[in-house]
């Protein structure tokens, strides 16, 4: 379903939660952080299995981005996306993601067998520093483009750019390890997160993109700006399925740090 992108962006205040399995495209500012959004269910459903929420802490200066694709749809999306908001409100203001982690393990992926999370991806950004903390459960790797290097690639787990994480425990989750890894985010850096509806789009020949052509794509992406990167990278995905309909939901959450930024 196609959502008309909203012209004002969303500002979101201390301790607010913003997000869903709606669909809705639209800019938003955080804490240090400019975002885009387009989520986008497949077909003419309003609501769909990618879950994505925006926070920022009491003080104004974490800012929190996760995007989960839930496996199930309808009552169970909905059920998994209070659960979730459940635990990110509990945790908004601590900025090691640890407990977070735990806590939606135990309640959504053990405690809830029918209605659990398939991958997510947490990220957690401390304006001051302008350090960001991620943690990745399965999900396909965001895209960082960084500025200084005018470079994209992947961000993972062991990317030769992470930091010391000091006095964080990792998260040893119910016999799975859950590491937090951090890296620098400068002016201008970009991320684009996304769910699998992305990298396995098919063309008219039923050639999913994969991974390897979707970092491809990338440099060819306008960069001056999160909604640019993220509205440039829908398109892409458009032109390379051609006449081949959407076969999943498509979400795409932008982040750019604005330094200097509120």
């Amino acid at each position: 379903m196609m959502a008309q992108e909203v012209d004002q962006p969303y500002r979101l205040a201390c301790l607010e939660l913003h997000g869903g399995n709606q669909a809705g495209t639209y800019s938003a500012e955080l804490s240090g952080l400019a975002g885009w959004v387009s989520c986008r269910p497949l077909g003419t459903s309003r609501r769909g299995g990618d879950l994505y929420y925006l926070s920022v802490c009491s003080q104004g200066v974490i800012a929190r981005v996760v995007l989960a694709d839930v496996a199930g749809h309808g009552e169970i999306v909905s059920s998994a996306a209070v659960r979730l908001r459940d635990a990110l409100r509990e945790h908004v203001d601590h900025w090691d993601q640890s407990m977070l982690i735990r806590r939606l393990n135990e309640s959504i992926l053990k405690g809830a067998p029918h209605s659990r999370f398939a991958t997510a991806f947490l990220a957690s950004f401390y304006r001051e520093s302008g350090e960001l903390l991620f943690t990745n459960a399965g999900h396909p790797p965001p895209l960082w483009y960084r500025a200084a290097a005018r470079e994209w690639s992947f961000l993972l787990d062991s990317t030769p750019y992470r930091k010391e994480i000091v006095d964080l425990p990792l998260g040893m989750i119910a016999g799975t390890s859950y590491s937090q890894t951090a890296v620098q985010l400068e002016a201008g850096d970009l991320l684009l997160l996304y769910t699998d509806g992305i990298h396995e789009a098919s063309d008219e020949s039923s050639e999913q993109l994969g991974l390897d052509r979707l970092l491809s794509i990338t440099r060819d992406l306008p960069v001056e700006s999160a909604a640019a990167a993220g509205r440039g990278l829908v398109s892409a995905i458009q032109r390379f399925r051609g006449r081949e309909p959407a076969s999943d939901d498509e979400t795409v959450v932008a982040l750019e740090r604005r330094v200097g930024a509120v």
